[in-house]
Formats: C-alpha cells, sequence, structure tokens
C-alpha cells in the first residue's frame, strides 16, 4: 500500500504533469494531481501524490518538503483522512 502526500504552496502554473516530474526521482508515483478551482479552473495551490512504498514516501518528505520550487518553498507531508464536512450551518447552532 502507498503513502499519499499532501504537497502544498505550489505556483499556480503548476500541473499534474508537472508534480509527478518532481517526485519521480524519488520513487514510482503512482498518481499526482493538482486540485483546481472548479469555477475559476486555475490550481488552489496545492495537490496531492501517492507513492509506491513508505520508504519512497519517507524519500520524497525528506527531500522536497521545504525545497523552492517556482519561488515557493513547497511544504510535503503525509496527507491526513479527509474530516467529513458537517450539513449544519452556523445558523442552526446555539
Amino acid at each position: 500500500m502507498g503513502k499519499k502526500l499532501y504537497v502544498g504552496n505550489l505556483g499556480y502554473s503548476v500541473t499534474s504533469a508537472d508534480l509527478e516530474a518532481l517526485f519521480t526521482p524519488h520513487g514510482t508515483v503512482q498518481s499526482a494531481q493538482v486540485i483546481e478551482d472548479r469555477d475559476a479552473g486555475r490550481s488552489k495551490g496545492f495537490g496531492f501524490v501517492e507513492m509506491s512504498s513508505d520508504e519512497e514516501a519517507a524519500s520524497a518528505i525528506a527531500a522536497l518538503n521545504g525545497q523552492i520550487n517556482g519561488e515557493r518553498a513547497l511544504t510535503v507531508n503525509e496527507a491526513k483522512p479527509r474530516t467529513p464536512r458537517s450539513s449544519v450551518g452556523s445558523y442552526g447552532r446555539r
């Protein structure tokens, strides 16, 4: 089972292919996805990369976290599971 990594502080011009190329030297990239704003159609400045092993994920974190990419210091760490969003708005709370 591979490790999913969060990659933050990406430049808005970075594509999923760029993200995959950035991580490939550190192991086998199973998937790389830059998250895009549905309305604007551009990057939100973060993405996710899934490496094929825990060791490769650790190597990528060690090598890339804090590295400058396009004048931005990348944030690379293990992705945390999504927390479910509450369907109750602030109007329903007391």
